[in-house]
């Protein structure tokens, strides 16, 4: 008896083909948000390291600046610097030099457009990864009402297996890629969101750290 061996990539893309031949119009709009999920991730994930800096020492080094008496040079580093943290303590240098005597308000008005910034399409993320099983289902249900329509039809002329196993089977593909969506949807979501966190406070550090330098210094000023 000869046996015809079929490898397994073969087999795995005759399925993938069979999917996306059979899934239907759900099916699609799930693959649809799927590939903005995908696009969202990747672009969050390069904007999250670029803009992830070692804020403890931008921070030593920008005190180490106005010590010297240079303001200028502190502010044009945090120019040079990219991120959240560096615009937030610019901005507290620029009205440090001002002379504001309420500097936390510097902090809090650079906050308000930084974490928004940081926090950008994570909505979609979520969503994505609460509407795609949901999707799913729907697109199973119809499906299914598909099989129940056929087996109507054919109660009188005999049921053929055959035709009720394949009208589940492509009820059945909407279910499966829904939650091949959603649960990487998901963990990029948390891995994302932990990422931000870790930035957010960095940045609070960062400001507490110059907040307490400029309040010391302001102190000894005084003394003088």
């Amino acid at each position: 008896m000869n046996l015809i061996i079929i490898p397994a990539a073969t087999a795995g893309g005759s399925v993938l083909m069979d999917i996306l031949r059979n899934g239907g119009a759900t099916f699609w709009i799930i693959a649809f948000l799927g590939f903005v999920a995908l696009i969202i991730f990747l672009e969050k994930v390069f904007y999250l390291h670029r803009v992830q800096v070692n804020t403890g020492e931008l921070v030593r080094g920008l005190i180490n600046t106005i010590k010297k008496g240079n303001l200028l040079e502190a502010i044009s580093l945090c120019d040079d610097t990219p991120g959240p943290a560096a615009h937030i303590l610019r901005a507290v240098i620029i009205s440090y030099e001002q002379g504001d005597k309420d500097l936390s308000r510097a902090v809090d008005d650079a906050a308000l457009s930084e974490i928004p910034r940081l926090e950008s399409r994570m909505n979609i993320l979520s969503t994505v990864s609460y509407v795609c099983p949901l999707l799913g289902l729907f697109g199973t249900v119809l499906g299914m009402i598909g099989v129940f329509y056929q087996l109507s039809e054919l109660s009188s002329s005999g049921i053929n297996i055959a035709e009720l196993a394949v009208g589940i089977k492509k009820a059945l593909f909407c279910t499966a890629g829904g939650l091949a969506v959603a649960i990487p949807c998901y963990i990029a979501y948390s891995y994302l969101l932990s990422r931000i966190q870790g930035i957010i406070l960095d940045m609070e550090k960062a400001a507490s750290e110059i907040l307490y330098f400029f309040e010391q210094n302001r102190q000894k000023s005084g003394g003088k």
